[in-house]
């Protein structure tokens, strides 16, 4: 996976209420590739124990058992990426709720 392009943000003066708002969405945007990184991250993890990852590799898994402690090490990872997209499914919400990529202000 390629790396992201972070915008420079030196300064946040003179910014709108529509711009902040861009700016929150971005780092929505931003936190779910990373969250995509992790997720390919723990694929590849299974993979390479399983040896199919890179031609001819043979398995690292040695038996069942390794295969299960690598399988609730990646669950447990995919439980934390999904509760991480949780908040940003609130983060979402809030700033769709808050009224800034209105001209109006929330409760109009």
């Amino acid at each position: 996976m390629s790396y992201p392009n972070i915008p420079d943000i030196n300064s946040f003066d003179g910014l709108d209420r529509e711009q902040v708002a861009l700016l929150l969405l971005a780092s929505i945007a931003l936190e779910e590739l990373s969250l995509a990184h992790i997720m390919n991250a723990e694929a590849e993890k299974l993979q390479y124990a399983l040896g199919t990852l890179l031609p001819g590799q043979t398995p690292i898994v040695g038996d069942f058992e390794d295969l299960l402690t690598i399988n609730r090490s990646v669950e447990r990872m995919l439980r934390t990426v999904i509760k991480k997209e949780m908040l940003l499914q609130f983060k979402l919400e809030d700033v769709i709720d808050s009224g800034l990529l209105e001209n109006n202000v929330p409760g109009d």
